[in-house]
C-alpha cells in the first residue's frame, strides 16, 4: 500500500496542509490513517483521489455541503447520476451568471476608456457615440 504524507497530498492536490486538515476535521474525507510511531497522517491512494476532487470542486466555487453531495452521490454512482448532473449544472449557471457579471464590467472599463480617449484625442462625435453606448453598459452593470 502506497501511503502519502500530508505534504505530498497537499502538493499534488494543491490544497493547503491546514484545508486538508479541516476536510478530514469535517468528515470530507477519512478518516486519514496515521503512523503508528509518530502520529502523522498517512494518507492512500483512494484518499487521494476524493481529494482530488474536492480540489477541483473548491476551485469551481463549489461549497462544502455540495461537496458532501457530491461525494455521498459518488459512492451511489449510476443511481445518483441525475442528482449529480444537477448539482453541476446549478453550479455552472451560477458560474455563467459571474462570467456575465464580469464581461459587463470589462465593457463598463473599456467603453469609459474609450470616452476618456476620444476626450483627450478632442473627438466629440465619438465621445458622444461612447456615452450613448455607456447608457446601455451602466444598465447591464445593474446600477440604477
Amino acid at each position: 500500500m502506497t501511503a502519502f504524507t500530508i505534504h505530498e497530498v497537499s502538493q499534488r492536490s494543491g490544497l493547503s496542509e491546514p484545508t486538508l486538515r479541516y476536510y478530514e476535521e469535517i468528515g470530507l474525507v477519512g478518516p486519514v490513517d496515521r503512523d503508528e510511531s509518530s502520529g502523522h497522517r498517512r494518507y492512500r491512494a483512494e484518499d487521494l483521489t476524493v481529494l482530488e476532487v474536492l480540489a477541483c470542486l473548491r476551485a469551481v466555487g463549489v461549497g462544502i455541503g455540495d461537496m458532501r453531495t457530491y461525494l455521498a452521490n459518488r459512492t451511489r454512482g449510476r443511481a445518483a447520476a441525475a442528482e449529480q448532473r444537477d448539482l453541476l449544472l446549478r453550479h455552472a449557471e451560477r458560474v455563467e451568471a459571474e462570467i456575465a457579471a464580469q464581461r459587463a464590467r470589462l465593457d463598463y472599463l473599456r467603453e469609459k476608456a474609450a470616452l476618456w480617449d476620444a476626450r483627450h484625442r478632442g473627438d466629440t462625435a465619438a465621445e458622444a457615440a461612447v456615452a450613448r453606448r455607456l447608457v446601455d453598459v451602466v444598465a447591464g452593470l445593474g446600477v440604477r
